[in-house]
């Protein structure tokens, strides 16, 4: 069981050294906005408006279980598994760390094992996704969710284990809490089907990819460091 952890925690060794070597200036300016949480305010202004137009029983309902995904997904990483595990971020290992390409000396706290970033992305990417229920919408979120955990990869903070096993934590929170957001509908708001219209849908997963080509533009004339 040693042999195989250790035969994964090398081969975790070498993707991240292979993702975070293949850099260039462009790259370095778009992997540092797509982690930043500002620079989501167009896509979630967005959310925020569908929500509203569901009436404010839901939308409040549809906050809090997003709150409450975030909340939960955050702590299960960076609260219980990151002190327990005590895995080295990338940017902390002595055996590594001077290999790696880091974006303006960001190097993250000293553990990294799960991602927190890629928990509360996937938490808040798999749990909208699970209350609109619309094709368009989930398939625009796990992009944007996989792009923001790649960006801390090609960061040098975090190994891919870190991301890949982040995305589960969040995952499976999402999956939890929209459960009792289901029930919750269907018991106090007397809802049967919970799911937000399908124009209301495709104006958001529009937003998603509208704001991540702005970002990828915006990184032609955005220098870091």
């Amino acid at each position: 069981m040693i042999a195989i952890l250790n035969n994964l925690c090398e081969l975790d060794e070498q993707l991240l050294l292979t993702l975070n070597g293949a850099h260039c200036p462009y790259a370095d300016s778009l992997m540092w906005l797509l982690a930043d949480k500002l620079s989501w305010i167009p896509m979630i202004a967005v959310l925020l408006w569908v929500m509203w137009r569901r009436g404010w029983k839901q939308a409040l309902l549809m906050l809090a279980a997003l709150a409450l995904t975030i909340v939960l997904a955050d702590q299960l990483a960076s609260g219980l598994i990151k002190p327990l595990v005590h895995r080295l971020r990338p940017s902390h290992d002595p055996a590594i760390m001077n290999s790696l390409h880091l974006l303006n000396g960001y190097r993250g706290g000293m553990y990294g094992f799960v991602s927190s970033h890629a928990a509360n992305a996937f938490g808040s990417a798999v749990l909208v996704a699970l209350m609109m229920r619309h094709r368009a919408v989930t398939w625009a979120l796990l992009a944007w969710a996989s792009a923001v955990s790649y960006s801390r990869i090609y960061e040098g903070v975090h190994f891919p284990g870190d991301v890949v096993c982040g995305a589960a934590i969040g995952a499976i929170a999402a999956w939890a809490v929209a459960t009792l957001y289901w029930r919750l509908c269907r018991s106090h708001l007397r809802l049967h089907d919970s799911r937000v219209p399908g124009w209301d849908a495709k104006v958001f997963s529009l937003s998603v990819a509208f704001n991540l080509l702005i970002l990828i533009v915006v990184a032609f004339f955005y220098k870091i460091g």
